[in-house]
């Protein structure tokens, strides 16, 4: 289990209000402003069809009861029927995809933005309800597409025009309507407010179900051990119990808009027929006038009728967009803002030394340099650490040439991960660090670093998949050299994985690991960064990495090495002490 804290991801603010139309998707989903256009155009369409077909179907009533021929106005009314089917299939259809190339944008937008901040901000978070909230979140986007803005735009259309149509035909029913309408977005606002809260409440319960899930799986070991692994089903168990009486409350929520905004619409429909019907007994209304209005008041109220049923359909879409919005607003941040107080010097607690000669065997003694710092040079492919410093740790200096072997040592604690972390963009780091004289920090670390670190870090997958991790097609001839190289030639590269790599011990694992970083060098790296390579080999394994590690660097490749073995002296040029007095 991750021991370090994680910042939730909000779902959302409780008290904030659902915008119609949040600028923020437009501004962050270009599809979503073609889709706008496009469904503008339709609802406009679904407009002159409602009021065509209430004008024909009205004349052909009147045509019958006046013995008058409809056969023409029949056909009209057929064709407007099939017009009507067209538009609604059209609008759905174009919802649908508009869910989802908005979806692949926001989902493309949010991934850009968590690279954008690097590994470092991404430890911070809570990355299971990240999963959730670009997953199963956007997913729900779709109601929102294909129902909800549709609906909106055609109540936005539709029933000014409609209720403008009825004025002009009958202003008393017009009247009727234009003073009760509102009630029904009154009651809207108020029962959306209070469902928006209850549907973030239950995005949120699930996030963190998610989260307490995949924190129990990955430390389901040590939880056996220590015997915790029933209080941790507990509470699962309650997180979910929680998520199910959070989604009851939803429906029920649901259910009662559902029910007052069909109360308040039949209520209003019903006082305009009522009217109608007395004014119509009373000669007062023609008969086609009367029908007209009648048909056209149900088409007044259904469009917001609708949008008060889609609203709840579309809140669990909508309060995930409100997650991604919350991570792209973040400011980017400067990555190298922890400034270091050393620079060009040293460093107290950081010791350099060379080897200054080397017997056939390989081994050689070492002595300590002058002290002084190296300065920063711009040669092609050397490595500049300088006055490099995280956190509160003292600052390193050293420069590492192509063909060399750089060995970092120093006790636990001394920051030996830290400085590689900090050369892969994992921490913010005060100081400078340069490679072919560019900053680091303005380089993408799959460019020009090859990195294995403490803990393997596999996927589920064949080992040949792990090998070649981030090429498209896997190099079979070049995984094969790379096991070889890493002291794992026994592995058969199609042999599949489990979870984190389940299925291999932790020294194979291990060097499965390296044998990653090794293959990267074949995909333009020029860095080999190694962070304990050796701690769960053997002696004769040992050797054998030891040897490929020095083949590397004799190739021309930086080697950075962090080990704590005395035998990795044997392959180094420079000697790099953490936590020793210069």
């Amino acid at each position: 289990m991750d021991p370090r804290p994680q910042r939730p991801v909000q779902a959302g603010r409780a008290g904030s209000i659902m915008r119609p139309i949040d600028p923020r998707l437009l501004r962050h989903a270009p599809s979503a402003r073609r889709y706008l256009a496009g469904s503008a155009g339709i609802a406009v369409l679904q407009t002159i069809v409602t009021v065509a077909f209430s004008w024909l179907l009205a004349d052909a009533v009147t045509a019958v009861v006046d013995g008058r021929p409809a056969a023409s106005g029949i056909g009209w009314l057929v064709l407007v029927v099939l017009a009507r089917g067209v538009l609604l299939w059209a609008s759905e259809a174009w919802g649908q995809r508009a869910a989802a190339r908005t979806g692949a944008e926001l989902r493309q937008a949010l991934i850009s933005a968590i690279g954008r901040r690097g590994p470092e901000w991404l430890s911070q978070r809570n990355r299971a309800a990240l999963a959730i909230t670009a997953g199963h979140g956007l997913d729900a986007l779709d109601p929102y597409f294909a129902r909800y803005i549709p609906q909106l735009l055609l109540t936005a259309i539709a029933t000014p025009v409609i209720v403008a149509v009825m004025w002009w035909a009958d202003w008393p029913s017009g009247l009727t309507a234009a003073l009760t309408l509102p009630l029904v977005p009154l009651f809207l606002i108020l029962i959306g407010i209070a469902t928006r809260t209850v549907q973030r409440k239950q995005l949120a319960v699930l996030q963190q179900l998610a989260a307490r899930f995949a924190d129990t799986v990955q430390g389901l070991t040590t939880l056996r051990i220590f015997g915790r692994e029933r209080r941790a089903a507990e509470r699962m168990r309650d997180t979910a119990e929680q998520y199910r009486a959070e989604t009851m409350r939803v429906l029920r929520f649901s259910f009662l808009s559902g029910f007052a905004l069909e109360l308040l619409s039949s209520l209003a429909v019903a006082i305009i027929a009522v009217a109608v019907g007395f004014r119509l007994l009373a000669g007062d209304m023609p008969l086609g006038v009367g029908l007209f209005v009648l048909l056209l008041a149900p088409e007044a109220f259904l469009p917001l009728r609708q949008v008060g049923v889609q609203f709840h359909a579309a809140s669990e879409g909508v309060a995930a967009t409100d997650d991604v919005f919350d991570v792209l607003g973040e400011p980017d941040g400067d990555r190298g803002s922890e400034a270091s107080s050393g620079s060009g010097a040293s460093g107290v607690g950081v010791s350099v030394s060379r080897s200054v000669s080397r017997s056939a065997d390989g081994s050689g003694g070492s002595v300590r340099d002058s002290g002084q710092g190296p300065g920063i040079g711009a040669s092609a492919g050397v490595l500049v650490v300088d006055g490099l410093r995280v956190r509160d740790l003292p600052p390193v200096s050293f420069e590492a040439t192509p063909g060399s072997v750089t060995l970092v040592e120093g006790p636990s604690g001394a920051g030996k991960s830290s400085l590689l972390a900090a050369l892969r963009g994992a921490v913010s780091f005060g100081g400078a660090a340069t490679y072919a004289g560019h900053d680091v920090r303005t380089l993408a670390a799959a460019d020009w670093l090859a990195w294995s670190g403490q803990h393997p870090g596999l996927l589920q997958g064949t080992i040949a998949e792990n090998v070649a991790l981030g090429a498209s097609v896997p190099d079979e001839a070049r995984v094969r050299t790379a096991l070889r190289a890493a002291g794992a030639a026994s592995l058969a590269p199609e042999t599949p994985l489990g979870v984190q790599g389940e299925g291999l011990s932790g020294g194979q694992a291990q060097r499965v690991a390296v044998a990653r970083a090794l293959y990267r060098l074949g995909e333009g790296a020029r860095v080999l960064a190694l962070d304990e390579p050796s701690s769960a080999l053997d002696a004769a394994t040992e050797a054998e990495l030891w040897s490929a590690v020095r083949a590397a660097a004799d190739d021309g490749v930086v080697v950075l090495l962090v080990s704590h073995r005395r035998t990795a002296r044997e392959i180094a040029d420079q000697i790099v002490g953490l936590g020793v007095s210069a």
